[in-house]
């Protein structure tokens, strides 16, 4: 398995419109487009050859939910890119590694995704990603 980049930090958010007014009017940062997903509405902002992804709870029970209520806003999790997300997750149960998703998924944007278990991580939740063929991002 290679890690290509960091692709991502989703970060939650109380109100996206409201923390868009900070990234794309306080930094020099753009919003490419928004996306609902799973009972989530997020916005994706490119920085450099990252980005960042702002989530926020539209649906009262989305993933992010129980996390917005115990720590607030913040960073949630950071995502990895790898060319072939299958190989990557047999490896990283060969290596003893805890995961949430035994069996990658289909994620926003189009890309495959799994997320490794923050207890086996140093508390951080961390999530691979592959673009779809279609997508660079």
């Amino acid at each position: 398995m290679k890690i290509k980049r960091i692709a991502h930090l989703g970060v939650v958010v109380k109100d996206l419109d409201e923390a868009l007014r900070f990234f794309t009017g306080g930094l020099p940062l753009e919003l490419t487009h928004t996306e609902d997903y799973q009972g989530m509405r997020i916005g994706f902002i490119p920085v450099g050859d990252s980005s960042i992804e702002l989530l926020q709870d539209v649906s009262g029970s989305s993933a992010i939910k129980k996390f917005l209520e115990k720590n607030g806003e913040g960073i949630h999790h950071i995502a990895f890119e790898v060319d072939d997300i299958s190989q990557a997750v047999v490896e990283l149960k060969e290596r003893g590694i805890r995961l949430i998703d035994e069996t990658p998924r289909e994620g926003a944007h189009g890309m495959t995704i799994a997320f490794m278990h923050p207890k086996g991580t140093h508390g951080i939740l961390m999530e691979l990603v592959q673009p779809s063929k279609k997508d660079t991002h």
